[in-house]
């Protein structure tokens, strides 16, 4: 960051914050964050902030910087564990977009070190379960709320409100995805009865879930967030895709599948693994986006370009689970 946006960024947080001598040290952009950018802030008196903010290109399906810190404030309400979101600012003239400011938390979140490891939170059971309790909070959450009002109206059928959107999705990519296509198929044939909808998180998944040794420290990226039948979250968190190769563990490749369901409560595991399938052919469209953003040159990104050579995989999971789902 430039010295002219740091300055305004400084005099910003010293109006937000009401600490007219604050000053900003170390800032440092934090690896990942393909859609967003976030940087890790240490300020005077000791405090180790995270500012997150728009990256060059964003998907038109991620929410802004202001809704995402509503959905911060609304999970942290809840218990769910997140980190504690403190200032937002929705003045590009400060440092060139939105903004919001959360506390820093401890742990690791990448995905091919989380899996790897026996004893990030707490050992692949306890963190499996644990897992299913940070769901089942997110899910206590549930339409109308006044806070919450960008999310709209919940979607009466939401398999269905799924299935319609992916098919506007594919529509409009500039290539066909016949697999993908089929498998929407297979899911409009199959899908189960409309069930009251709640918060969903919407990308929970290994990646996005902060661990340390004794358990999880945050929940994060919010920005996909909308209302939805919860089973979507325990199936995008058990798909295939998201496991970073340690197939055996289903959730998340962190741990059994049995130990989530167990945290969780009850879920319907033919439900479930409904939206396991709907994960992929969802995935495989997001990555489908990504790919454009490089081709398109608005951001250039070799992890953007490499993106979209995941489909054809993703394309072939979805092949196989449509098969083993028909029984044949």
């Amino acid at each position: 960051m430039d010295e002219a946006r740091r300055d305004r960024l400084t005099d910003w947080l010293r109006a937000a914050s009401g600490d007219a001598s604050l000053t900003i040290g170390r800032m440092a952009l934090l690896s990942g964050g393909a859609i967003q950018q976030n940087w890790a802030v240490d300020v005077s008196g000791g405090h180790e902030w995270v500012l997150r903010t728009d990256n060059a290109a964003t998907l038109a399906v991620s929410h802004g910087r202001a809704q995402e810190f509503a959905l911060l404030r609304a999970a942290f309400a809840a218990g769910v564990t997140v980190p504690e979101s403190l200032f937002l600012c929705e003045d590009r003239d400060i440092i060139g977009a939105p903004f919001f400011v959360m506390r820093r938390v401890a742990g690791t979140a990448a995905g091919f070190r989380v899996v790897k490891s026996d004893t990030l939170g707490g050992g692949r059971v306890a963190c499996a379960r644990s897992l299913g309790r940070e769901l089942a909070r997110i899910h206590s959450i549930t339409p109308p709320r006044d806070d919450l009002a960008f999310l709209g109206a919940a979607p009466n059928d939401p398999c269905r409100a799924f299935i319609a959107e992916q098919r506007a999705a594919l529509d409009r990519q500039r290539l066909p995805r016949p697999v993908l296509e089929w498998g929407l198929r297979h899911l409009e044939r199959t899908a189960p009865p409309a069930i009251p909808a709640a918060l969903v998180h919407n990308d929970f998944r290994t990646g996005n879930i902060m661990l340390d040794e004794t358990g999880v420290t945050a929940v994060l990226d919010w920005e996909f967030s909308c209302w939805s039948d919860p089973h979507a979250d325990l199936g995008w968190l058990c798909a295939k895709c998201w496991r970073f190769g340690n197939d055996a563990q289903e959730a998340g490749g962190i741990g059994p599948r049995a130990a989530l369901y167990e945290g969780y409560g009850t879920p319907d595991d033919a439900r479930v693994r409904w939206w396991e399938l709907a994960a992929h052919i969802r995935w495989a469209s997001i990555a489908v986006d990504q790919a454009e953003r490089h081709i398109s040159g608005l951001e250039r990104s070799l992890e953007l370009a490499l993106t979209g050579h995941m489909v054809p995989g993703l394309e072939w999971e979805i092949l196989r689970m449509v098969e083993a789902r028909d029984g044949r």
